[in-house]
């Protein structure tokens, strides 16, 4: 199978890197040179100085496979496709677009008579060694095409991706996902918090997240993760700021949740407690502290204490 590989920062180039080694041919674009001269290099990538130069080296039809950031640059990208392509010519989206944007283009691409599939990708930095979780959607024919390229990038070729439904479906399930990661995130943060502040049992939590990883209901690669990081970072983390980002699924899933009248209780105050470690000013607290010292006469802690 040969196919081209648009985007090659953190999770593209590596994606690139494991499908060279799995035997398919990539013609691979970024718009910094210097990844694409250094995975040819290293990989036997091969290079393009375009996305138009990437895919006039493919075989019909055509695949090309977006990982660019959601929103305007998965867009334009399309747009900038759609007259280098042909009918049955195939784009995926292996990046986190919302399912509505990937339901629209994927009816956009069809009028042109191009493919599309919606790649819900999940492994992280970690993928390149361990493989990667898709959740694809689209229509079986489009699946059929890319299940070479689905089965080097699973961790295997017989588990860890899938076909889970029409246009749409691949990143509806991984946005259900990332909520989901958000509340298990939320959960051992708070309770490794808990740990820690029982100061007189003084409490050894890379010990504890250790055990925890061997027959416990909780272990899971987040664990195995959190385990790795407390070990060979310390304990205190005194050189990480406060502050923890929301990179648009948090929020699409709990504006689903509304939609469908459904409660997801966990999902959605994990993303506000990520709302709260982006607040600088802490105007809500302050506006607190205010009240309580005008209701009860409770003393304020100035700016400075």
């Amino acid at each position: 199978m040969k196919m081209a590989l648009i985007g090659l920062g953190k999770m593209g180039g590596n994606m690139a890197r494991r499908l060279c080694r799995g035997g398919v041919e990539v013609v691979g674009y970024n718009r910094s040179q210097d990844i694409v001269r250094k995975i040819a290099a290293e990989e036997g990538m091969i290079p393009a100085a375009s996305a138009a130069e990437a895919v006039q080296q493919l075989p019909s039809p055509r695949v090309v496979w977006i990982m660019l950031p959601s929103g305007e640059p998965t867009e334009q990208q399309i747009r900038d496709l759609i007259p280098l392509l042909s009918k049955g010519d195939i784009v995926v989206d292996g990046g986190n677009s919302n399912y509505h944007d990937s339901e629209r283009r994927g009816a956009w691409l069809a009028e042109h008579g191009i493919g599309f599939m919606d790649a819900g990708t999940s492994g992280g930095i970690w993928g390149l060694d361990n493989g990667y979780c898709l959740m694809v959607g689209g229509t079986p024919q489009v699946a059929a095409v890319l299940e070479p390229a689905l089965k080097v990038l699973a961790p295997a070729p017989d588990r860890g991706w899938a076909h889970v439904g029409p246009v749409g479906a691949g990143h509806f399930t991984k946005m259900i996902h990332n909520g989901i990661e958000y509340g298990m995130m939320q959960a051992f943060a708070e309770g490794l918090s808990l740990l820690r502040g029982k100061e007189e049992f003084a409490l050894d939590l890379a010990k504890i997240t250790e055990l925890w990883r061997h027959s416990s209901v909780v272990r899971s690669w987040l664990l195995d993760l959190t385990a790795e990081a407390l070990k060979s970072g310390g304990q205190t983390l005194e050189n990480i700021a406060p502050y923890v980002a929301d990179s648009g699924e948090g929020r699409w899933t709990a504006v689903e949740a509304i939609d469908q009248g459904v409660a997801t209780p966990v999902m959605t105050l994990a993303l506000q407690m990520r709302f709260a470690s982006q607040d600088k000013e802490g105007y809500p607290y302050r506006l607190l502290s205010l009240m309580r010292n005008a209701f009860g006469g409770h003393a304020i802690k100035s700016a400075g204490e």
